[in-house]
């Protein structure tokens, strides 16, 4: 496991713990998918309410990756089945979870010596939409569903799709990229309610 953490970003590490919450009270987290490509296929904690369980433990941070929770593993399940194992935890008083603490925004590396290499994504508006199987992009930890946020140091958040994809379509070399996913983007800048669970 390490080395596929290591793989994801050196600031990763997995991390066992328990919070403490009313009999009744919801946890109060906003979980999103972590995106197709991804090393880990779990979800993401996207969103904390202030006063709920997750965010009073001190113990979460937004980007959190949940592997389990109560010995149930959440790697690999869709994202209601996901949302239904937390909201039945409304009748538990101790929650026991297996995170893998990462920070909300995922580097990427796409490694491009020329030009007549596809980069092997599409992008939509500054959301990847598409990823060929084996290419360069999931190579370099591209995933489905996530906004880039920046495109080798530059933000690219208010920059216009056309020039988005001219910026991509002309670079080679080494492309650092950061992403998360488009939902926690969203909750983020304030585009979408969160609705926690």
């Amino acid at each position: 496991a390490s080395i596929l953490l290591g793989r994801l970003s050196t600031r990763c590490w997995n991390i066992a713990l328990e919070l403490e919450k009313q009999k009744g009270e919801s946890l109060g987290v906003v979980i999103v998918e972590s995106g197709w490509g991804s090393i880990l296929p779990t979800v993401i904690l996207a969103n904390m309410l202030n006063s709920g369980p997750a965010a009073r433990s001190g113990k979460l941070s937004v980007g959190d990756q949940i592997m389990s929770i109560n010995n149930t593993s959440l790697v690999g399940l869709p994202l209601a089945t996901c949302q239904g194992i937390i909201k039945g935890l409304k009748s538990q008083v101790q929650v026991k979870l297996s995170i893998v603490s990462c920070p909300p925004v995922t580097t990427v590396l796409i490694k491009r010596p020329d030009l007549k290499f596809q980069l092997g994504f599409s992008v939509q508006n500054g959301i990847i939409c598409s990823l060929m199987r084996g290419g360069i992009a999931e190579r370099g930890g591209v995933r489905v569903g996530h906004r880039i946020i920046e495109i080798n140091g530059q933000s690219v958040v208010a920059m216009p799709h056309e020039k988005i994809v001219q910026t991509l379509s002309v670079s080679v070399g080494e492309i650092n990229m950061k992403t998360m996913p488009a939902v926690m983007f969203r909750l983020l800048t304030g585009q979408e309610i969160p609705v926690y669970i």
